[in-house]
């Protein structure tokens, strides 16, 4: 029996559960089970928490089917918002967490009950063009590394069609493709404005999602980098709206968003 705690950033959902209840061994296989959504719990991703300290801890993110990924923005964000709630934590307090793709620290900037308004520190990106060739065309985009990998396209149509192609279509073609050994996620933005951009995910490991904190960060980063965008930027997807702060060159990208604690319990079966 497995005891666990679920929250969703924007829509995008985790669960939480404490690392010494599960062995390394078996994190993978009890992850894909518990994720899954007809049979289990289900979530986007569980986020093994290993506490370090009063307010630091390690986490591992398992994605939906069984694969690791170096880290999740919303993720992370949920975790910190169960340690605040755990530790009784308020406007100003702040958590460290350790993850594979190196430390972050989130800062809590608003909290009521089990709902909060977290904003993280999630490293310097690395943004290099790069053009893909899918089966039948070559696509532009931007290879942008968050702590883990992503490929942004511009989209015109409202509905994020590429070439006529819809974005699912080409996400998961993308994800997959050989360039990407270890696949990438997807992200494919439309412009509404210098401080204002609408985005659609295709994520590694899941699939289609209504929201994600890395790809909220890769196409503010993007957009900033060849649209124009201001160091300030809303980032509308289909969960909620986040807001992405960064200066260029070697500063950290500020992600700031909300984050609830929706339920805990216990699951047999792992």
């Amino acid at each position: 029996m497995i005891r666990f705690v679920k929250g969703h950033a924007c829509g995008n959902d985790f669960l939480i559960v404490d690392a010494v209840e599960v062995s390394a061994e078996r994190q993978r296989d009890c992850a894909v089970k518990l994720c899954a959504r007809n049979t289990g719990i289900g979530a986007d991703g569980v986020e093994y928490l290993q506490w370090t300290g009063e307010r630091s801890g390690r986490i591992r993110l398992f994605n939906a089917d069984g694969s690791v990924a170096e880290i999740s923005g919303n993720g992370t964000r949920c975790v910190a918002a169960w340690m605040a709630h755990e530790r009784k934590l308020g406007a100003g307090d702040s958590v460290s967490l350790e993850t594979d793709a190196g430390p972050r620290e989130c800062t809590v900037v608003k909290a009521g009950g089990d709902r909060f308004q977290i904003a993280s520190l999630m490293g310097v990106p690395g943004i290099v063009p790069r053009t893909v060739k899918l089966s039948d065309e070559e696509i532009d985009g931007i290879s942008v590394s968050v702590g883990n990998p992503h490929f942004v396209l511009f989209a015109e149509d409202v509905n994020f069609k590429v070439r006529g192609r819809s974005w699912q279509e080409v996400g998961r073609e993308i994800c997959f493709h050989p360039d990407f050994p270890e696949q990438t996620n997807v992200e494919f933005v439309r412009v509404i404005s210098t401080d204002e951009i609408e985005i659609r995910i295709f994520e590694r490991g899941v699939g289609p999602t209504t929201s994600s904190g890395t790809g909220t960060c890769a196409t503010a980063v993007a957009a900033m980098v060849h649209r124009g965008g201001a160091s300030r930027l809303q980032v509308r997807a289909p969960g909620g709206t986040q807001q992405v702060e960064w200066l260029g060159g070697e500063s950290e990208i500020l992600l700031t968003g909300p984050a609830e604690i929706i339920s805990s319990g216990e699951a047999f079966g792992c």
